[in-house]
């Protein structure tokens, strides 16, 4: 089900409840992540190379490498990319030219990251999707908020929910109060806008 949010928002839903990922491929993925050697997060850049900022942003992070336990997600993934794409933006999409990264936001950390966009490095970040792993009943915060000029709009928080958006669009994780967090975070790139 796609869905857009709020009206006329750039900002698009895929809810799995009609098939982008099961329960069972939730926690599937969930149990691989755990697996994966966090980082503290950057504030830009790459993990190895970028710049940190407590004040701008406090999450633990993992790249999800393409390994044969794992490509289904992959398949899935560009499979709910070309579908948000085709209905909603029709960028032109060349793929994932950074792995996919499993974020981790604790209560105890004060996890949060503030406005920002997802420009990134070369090819163009394109197109973003946030994929939410956790049951919102587990934590206190943490929305994913959008800036639609006017309006702050928060997305919802089911899990599984998938969010696409332009990766220009200026969007932040509010601070976690309580529990833990965990969410996918992936970008399609392309050319350059024009």
């Amino acid at each position: 089900m796609y869905r857009n949010m709020p009206a006329n928002s750039p900002v698009q839903i895929y809810d799995h409840g009609i098939g982008a990922f099961t329960e069972d491929e939730l926690d599937t993925l969930e149990r691989y992540c755990d697996g994966l050697a966090l980082t503290r997060g950057p504030v830009s850049g790459l993990p190895q190379g970028g710049a940190y900022d407590d004040v701008v942003r406090v999450t633990q992070i993992a790249s999800i490498k393409q390994a044969p336990e794992i490509m289904w997600f992959y398949e899935r993934l560009a499979e709910i990319c070309r579908g948000l794409n085709n209905r909603s933006y029709q960028f032109d999409l060349r793929g994932f030219s950074e792995a996919p990264q499993f974020m981790v936001y604790r209560g105890s950390e004060g996890g949060h990251f503030d406005w920002h966009m997802d420009m990134g490095p070369l090819p163009p970040r394109k197109l973003s999707m946030t994929i939410q792993l956790t049951d919102p009943s587990h934590y206190e915060g943490c929305d994913l908020q959008f800036s639609t000029g006017t309006v702050i709009a928060t997305a919802p928080r089911n899990r599984g929910v998938a969010i696409a958006f332009p990766s220009y669009m200026v969007h932040r994780v509010t601070p976690i109060t309580s529990g833990t967090r965990k969410a996918i975070v992936a970008w399609v790139t392309g050319p350059g806008f024009k």
